[in-house]
């Protein structure tokens, strides 16, 4: 077991969550899972694309809320990587502004492209803001939107 791994506490979507996210990213898989009652189950461990999550079923959903105050980042080099990225993670949960997803469970995604810090933190400021605003204003981050608006075009 890795050093640090991030560790979701569901009320029972535990299962659900491990299916659906390793099957949206390569290079994953369901590594273990605890048998819960009834044949169900409890929690696991899983890989997607080479990084370990943990997840258990607590029973207790006004104890255990996740929330936007934790969200996983996808780092996409393509629009088609966005684009495919955007539409898995929030099918059945919620788009949101800046790039960010809820899925169908109720973790917060960032769906972001590889180049976003690049253009935001830009030393010419004026570059930098023109990409802010441009964020801003999107849902699904559009790459050569993003770039278009940091070159002033």
């Amino acid at each position: 077991m890795p050093k640090i791994t991030t560790f979701f506490m569901f009320d029972n979507q535990a299962e659900e969550a491990m299916k659906l996210y390793t099957s949206i990213f390569k290079n994953s898989r369901v590594v273990s899972t605890s048998p819960g009652p009834g044949g169900t189950v409890a929690g696991g461990t899983f890989i997607l694309d080479g990084v370990e999550f943990s997840c258990y079923n607590a029973g207790a959903p006004d104890y255990f809320k996740i929330g936007m105050g934790i969200s996983i980042s996808v780092s996409c080099d393509t629009q088609a990587e966005i684009d495919k990225y955007w539409e898995a993670l929030s099918a059945g949960g919620e788009k949101q502004m800046c790039g960010w997803v809820k899925d169908k469970v109720g973790v917060s995604w960032q769906i972001v492209p590889s180049i976003l810090g690049q253009l935001l933190f830009d030393k010419d400021p004026a570059k930098a803001k023109r990409a802010i605003d441009a964020m801003l204003k999107m849902q699904k981050l559009d790459i050569q939107k993003l770039k278009d608006a940091h070159a002033g075009r």
